[in-house]
């Protein structure tokens, strides 16, 4: 057994089934199903950075909506940085998953009417983390860690597709949580500036924070130092494990 499987797991699903259901069937039955994940082991240690790849519909961004606690398993437990997410309630998540959780969509999902420090400042006024004046000085030190230190006072249409992910990082890591997860972060932005993006998750891991990405891109999933391969809702791979 590797060091990596031996140490503690900052994430960790065991035997994970997740089935989702249409609204309604005929008669008012609970609709027809869909079985995301048949039942889905893994364990990341801290400070690891793991791609999650597989086509379409074949589980990956299930797995990241479960760590996140987006979703719920049908089965099985969910369990990260120490807690049980399939016995929070939905307010218990929603404070849990301000403190340990960053995440980064392929949309950037800015506020389009917030200028770029104030987006990267909103998880802190959300948590009401400190001061007022304390969070920006968080957020404007954030947005120098990704490059953007001069560009705080721009809307996000003032902003390139590379500009406005760099934000969504910044924001992502507001409040210094100990995972950061993206789910096709880099879809929407060139081969460049994608390369840009991992250059800025790599610091991150560097720095000891836990990176968890999905990406469809084989080349962009080499990046990391390991990759999880997902089919038909199954783990069907899993190289590159640290040592």
């Amino acid at each position: 057994m590797t060091a990596a499987a031996a140490a503690p797991a900052i994430i960790e699903l065991a035997g994970v089934e997740k089935t989702y259901r249409s609204a309604g069937g005929r008669g008012g039955g609970r609709g027809v199903g869909f079985r995301a994940l048949s039942g889905v082991d893994l364990a990341i240690a801290a400070g690891e950075m793991v791609a999650i790849t597989g086509p379409s519909g074949s589980g990956k961004t299930t797995i990241i909506n479960l760590i996140a606690g987006i979703d719920r398993p049908t089965a099985g437990t969910v369990t990260v940085n120490g807690s049980r997410l399939d016995q929070m309630t939905e307010e218990h998540l929603a404070v849990w998953r301000g403190h340990t959780i960053g995440i980064v969509f392929q949309f950037f999902q800015l506020m389009p009417t917030l200028t770029a420090a104030e987006n990267a400042t909103l998880p802190l006024d959300l948590a009401r983390l400190g001061p007022a004046r304390e969070r920006k000085a968080v957020a404007s030190r954030h947005l120098a860690t990704v490059g953007l230190g001069d560009r705080g006072d721009r809307l996000p249409l003032e902003l390139s597709g590379g500009e406005q992910q760099r934000v969504a990082i910044a924001r992502a890591m507001a409040c210094e949580p100990p995972i950061l997860l993206g789910d096709e972060p880099t879809g929407n932005l060139d081969t460049g500036m994608a390369r840009d993006m991992f250059r800025l998750l790599k610091d991150l891991n560097a720095n000891g924070t836990t990176v968890v990405y999905v990406t469809h891109d084989q080349a962009l999933a080499g990046l990391a130092s390991r990759i999880v391969s997902v089919r038909d809702g199954l783990i069907v791979g899993d190289t590159g494990r640290r040592p």
